[in-house]
């Protein structure tokens, strides 16, 4: 797991947007894992600017989704679907037959997340899979206690989930309780992977990771265990590593 200090947000959101780039312009065809939430908006306003400045092409590329809200159809507002076409799908040339998010609608939620993955295998996996944390190391939906063998499946939301969401909804009663998302297991199947640590809202949980012995207590470490993951930091984010005397996992 490599460390990359970077000042603020905006250069987070840089130098996760040139590594998505970079990716795109030496394989046409890269299937992008993206997610949610406002850590990764920044990197997508990126992509956006750099699309109208530079044109880069997604005509061959695919988008895989981490997850979305059990009951909401692709069209709800607060659907991430629509947040998807709100922050990036509608700004680029990428098909929108091959924008993939879980369909949360579904009959049947648990065979939809069956599907799901066996969609990313015809895909031939992920090339790249960005990622955010939770305050308490989730990634995804993958709560603490998740097993590290979990594939994409029905997962029922913890209450400081649903209350870290409810700013995107009129009440909590409108929060979904329950979710669609790629599991553990999915998400090291991803042959890169980048995660963004933003504030310093999320600065203990990141020297947690960082010192931490892999557990599924804190989802996150299991990051340890997969070949090529960069994670991209900001200084306020990195005020508890540095308090602990963590630095040495980072680099500028």
């Amino acid at each position: 797991m490599k460390v990359i200090a970077v000042r603020d947000y905006k250069e987070m959101s840089q130098t996760a947007a040139k590594t998505i780039i970079r990716l795109v312009k030496e394989k046409p065809d890269a299937v992008l894992g993206l997610a949610t939430g406002g850590t990764v908006i920044g990197v997508y306003d990126e992509l956006i600017s750099d699309y109208a400045r530079n044109e880069t092409d997604y005509g061959h590329a695919h988008s895989v989704n981490l997850d979305e809200y059990v009951g909401l159809s692709s069209d709800h507002p607060q659907s991430y679907h629509s947040y998807m076409n709100e922050h990036l799908f509608q700004h680029i040339n990428l098909p929108p037959e091959h924008c993939h998010v879980p369909q949360g609608d579904a009959e049947d939620p648990a065979q939809e997340a069956k599907q799901y993955d066996q969609l990313i295998a015809e895909l031939d996996g992920v090339d790249l899979q960005l990622l955010g944390i939770g305050r308490n190391g989730h990634i995804g939906f993958n709560e603490p206690g998740t097993s590290f063998s979990s594939h994409t499946h029905l997962v029922e939301l913890t209450e400081s989930t649903r209350e870290a969401n409810a700013r995107y909804f009129t009440s909590m009663n409108e929060v979904p309780t329950h979710a669609i998302t790629m599991g553990i297991a999915s998400i090291l199947k991803s042959k890169r992977i980048v995660l963004l640590v933003s504030g310093e809202a999320k600065a203990a949980i990141l020297a947690e990771v960082l010192q931490s012995d892999v557990t599924t207590s804190i989802p996150a470490t299991v990051l340890k265990m997969h070949p090529d993951v960069t994670v991209i930091a900001d200084q306020d984010a990195l005020q508890v590593v540095r308090q602990k005397g963590l630095m040495e996992y980072v680099h500028d």
